[in-house]
């Protein structure tokens, strides 16, 4: 309740310019979700609002425009599409009951592929359209294709990766 009143108190004057910090903090599912499509109607209505937000995930569904700022600097300043197309690479996962088949195939139109499991490759270097065309050409059977897809936490920390003064590190990094 406390999210929804400080906001009410926010738009008393009618501002042209909104700015947020954490708006979602406390709520619960249904408040986010109502939030979000508030924000979303604000904008709309030709008002500019900024929210500033450690929830990654939260920005990704209500975010148009993401603007990364690590230690003073402006790092990126785009959409969240270019941020999340340049993120995700061409990598593909797929499922085939010819995996020795799909390898050799996609290793010969440049591709580099890994098998990670029976009957899962790990391809990279070629766009999930082409492999789909490459497997659909040779009449090799796909169970399944799943285009990487970062997500904006990924894009965050990949651009803010050298803008931070201490980093995490993962339970590999400390094993060693």
């Amino acid at each position: 309740m406390a999210q929804r009143l400080g906001l009410a108190a926010a738009l008393l004057g009618d501002p042209r310019v909104l700015i947020l910090d954490e708006p979602v903090n406390g709520l619960d599912p249904e408040g986010v979700r109502w939030i979000r499509g508030f924000l979303r109607s604000l904008a709309a209505e030709g008002r500019a609002v900024l929210v500033s937000s450690h929830l990654m995930s939260e920005l990704q569904g209500t975010a148009d425009h993401p603007v990364v700022i690590g230690r003073g600097r402006l790092i990126a300043d785009t959409s969240v599409s270019e941020l999340l197309g340049a993120a995700s690479r061409d990598g593909v996962t797929i499922r085939t009951p010819e995996p020795g088949a799909a390898l050799a195939l996609l290793a010969g139109a440049g591709a580099t592929v890994t098998s990670t499991g029976a009957d899962v490759l790990e391809v990279s270097g070629v766009p999930a359209e082409r492999v789909a065309e490459l497997m659909a050409e040779r009449g090799l059977r796909l169970h399944e294709l799943a285009p990487h897809r970062a997500s904006l936490e990924d894009a965050y920390m990949e651009l803010t990766r050298d803008a931070v003064e201490y980093a995490a590190t993962t339970d590999e990094e400390a094993r060693t």
